[in-house]
């Protein structure tokens, strides 16, 4: 979700770039029903379900449950999926392995505006929002300023984790997601990473939450999701989600939508001459908005073949909860939109029928 300048990234998504930079996070996934959710718990054991909001203080609005049973989870599954914590609706859950926490650190790394240098930042006190510590217990925020022409080196993060008298074999490992998330600070174009608390377990320490604020104006050379095809998208506040070829195409979409009085979740060009693969990936990333209720999928095929788009349509549709409405005209349309709904898929030429449909779709979910 973005705003003013900023775009606030979900703790599942969070966590997924720190597992791609190699800090650990428990074993979960994202949920969009209960009935999932207790599945999910029936492979985990004990787990904890957390709302996939972005408004704080989630525990103290009760958005954060645990369940120890696969009907105890779904139980409190169905509860959050209830819940609009800060006003807003959950759409998603996380289910992850409940961890055994011995100690709640903080790990985070923002800008100093005053000094206009990043500030990497350590303390004792996990689990409650620095800004409470700030205020409280100054002494217990450990922190340095990196100079980004400089960089922040090991023994740089080895100070830093030395100031929590950490025991020998947790030391190294602090001192290691120090630096992992310095390079996702720089590397992603971050204002704020955040790691609260970052639990220290007997398998070792573990990020038990994800806090990632990147920079809007950088969007434009990030890639959240898509794997490396460097496909244009921006998130957006709507509930239809968008993938069509072609820039323009893509504006006139979510043009028509609002014209209609639809709301587009996102802008997404997945470009001319796509074929399957692309279209798959680019399908699984939009239904991964947490506020998506419908895809609605624009192609116009020229270099594009409407019937591979198809096929990337059906293999991801195996791995999403969300209804589906397409509008192939072009290379190969016939062959694609039997495809389509040999699979049970909804496929239509005209765009303004197809574009009422998702407005339909969305507003029955």
């Amino acid at each position: 979700m973005s705003e003013a300048g900023v775009m606030r990234l979900y703790e599942y998504q969070g966590k997924q770039i720190f597992m791609r930079y190699g800090i650990r996070v428990p074993e979960g996934e994202v949920v969009t029903s209960p009935e999932k959710a207790g599945e999910i718990a029936s492979r985990l054991g004990d787990v904890v379900l957390k709302a996939q909001v972005l408004t704080g203080g989630r525990g103290k609005a009760g958005a954060v449950k645990f369940a120890s049973s696969p009907e105890e989870a779904q139980r409190m599954a169905e509860e959050l999926f209830c819940m609009q914590p800060g006003g807003e609706r959950v759409e998603k859950v996380l289910v992850e392995q409940r961890l055994n926490i011995r100690r709640e650190l903080y790990a985070g790394i923002t800008i100093d505006r005053g000094e206009g240098k990043p500030v990497v930042m350590l303390s004792p006190e996990g689990g409650v929002e620095i800004e409470s510590v700030a205020e409280r217990s100054p002494e217990k925020i450990f922190s340095r300023h990196v100079d980004p022409f400089v960089g922040f080196y090991p023994y740089m993060a080895r100070e830093l984790a030395a100031e929590l008298h950490p025991e020998p074999e947790v030391f190294g490992e602090v001192a290691g997601v120090l630096l992992r998330l310095y390079r996702i600070f720089e590397e992603k174009d971050a204002q704020l990473v955040e790691i609260n608390p970052l639990a220290v377990t007997d398998e070792g320490v573990i990020a038990a939450d994800a806090k990632v604020v990147i920079d809007e104006d950088a969007l434009f050379r990030q890639d959240f999701g898509v794997k490396g095809r460097g496909l244009p998208y921006v998130e957006l506040e709507g509930s239809i989600g968008c993938v069509v070829n072609g820039a323009g195409l893509a504006m006139a979409t979510m043009d028509t939508l609002k014209h209609l009085g639809g709301e587009p979740a996102n802008f997404l060009d997945i470009g001319g001459g796509a074929g399957e693969e692309v279209m798959r990936e680019a399908l699984l990333k939009v239904a991964s908005h947490p506020g998506v209720r419908v895809v609605f999928i624009n192609i116009l095929g020229g270099i594009t073949r409407c019937d591979e788009i198809a096929r990337g349509i059906i293999g991801a549709s195996r791995s999403i909860d969300l209804p589906l409405v397409v509008r192939f005209r072009g290379t190969n349309e016939e062959e694609g939109a039997a495809l389509l709904r040999e699979a049970g898929i909804e496929v239509e030429k005209d765009m303004i029928k197809a574009a009422r449909l998702a407005i339909e779709m969305s507003r029955r979910r």
